[in-house]
């Protein structure tokens, strides 16, 4: 069989429609502890309808509305949201004024209602490259839900992998060349305890919309051993049935850890 007809294994094979999806997990029965999402989809779901790519920007707000909501009914206790990657930024410069609004927006919007779903808001990724008054906007809204016990919502933005996997072994080596760290005691938890989601459950299950399939520099070291679920969806489409789809796909999976399973 040649490699362009070679079927898909488990973790790469896109998903169907809601409708076609298997009965969803109950509540605790085989349940992710932390899903992350790369939300995809926008600019293309704009394009199809002949809209603004801003629209489409707008349209997937409410998708994320909907998701934090259906996550958190769903019992599961942290949702990292892809928002905004470091690449983004090389985006046309109308794009980006768009993106950062919309996001300033929300925080101003939404912060007060995720306080009273009890959810807890916190940002990664490189916040003070989106200026002073946003830097000061997503403290506000960090403090403010930061009683949230309900959901732990992580939301990255101007975050990439690499870039949080290096700036942590650049802290390191000043932590050895400052004589404070023996290098011999640098382990794996010693090194993501320098990531931006230090004290944080790494991911179990890590889906991205709009049928593309890779992870796109998303979460790279704490994404080790998630389960990847691809679905067929562009991001503004996005609902409650779409995500317990996703969730059932994990429930089904065998979850070995690089162990043999007699």
């Amino acid at each position: 069989m040649s490699a362009a007809a070679k079927p898909l294994g488990p973790a790469e094979q896109p998903l169907g429609t809601p409708e076609s999806a298997a009965e969803p997990a109950r509540p605790g029965a085989g349940l992710p502890q932390h899903i992350g999402i790369i939300m995809d989809g926008n600019g293309r779901w704009a394009a199809s309808r002949g809209l603004p790519r801003a629209l489409g920007h707008k349209a997937g707000a409410e998708a994320v509305r909907r998701t934090i909501e259906a996550t958190a009914r769903a019992g599961i206790g942290w949702l990292t949201l892809f928002a905004f990657s470091s690449e983004n930024w090389q985006r046309p410069a109308d794009e980006v004024r768009d993106l950062t609004g919309l996001m300033r927006m929300y925080l101003r919007s939404e912060v007060s209602s995720l306080a009273r779903e009890g959810i807890r808001l916190r940002v990664i990724g490189e916040r003070e490259r989106f200026g002073a008054e946003t830097v000061r906007a997503i403290g506000a809204a960090e403090t403010a839900t930061a009683h949230g016990t309900r959901l732990n919502l992580n939301v990255a933005v101007s975050y990439g992998g690499r870039a949080e996997i290096v700036a942590a072994a650049r802290d390191l080596a000043r932590q050895v060349a400052a004589g404070t760290l023996d290098p011999e005691q640098v382990d794996m938890a010693t090194f993501a305890r320098q990531l931006s989601t230090a004290g944080m459950p790494d991911p179990d299950l890590i889906i991205r919309t709009s049928g593309e399939q890779r992870l796109s520099n998303f979460l790279l070291w704490q994404s080790a051993y998630a389960e990847l679920v691809f679905q067929d969806v562009l991001w503004p489409d996005y609902d409650a049935p779409h995500l317990a789809q996703a969730i059932a796909e994990f429930a089904r999976r065998e979850r070995r850890y690089g162990l043999r399973v007699a």
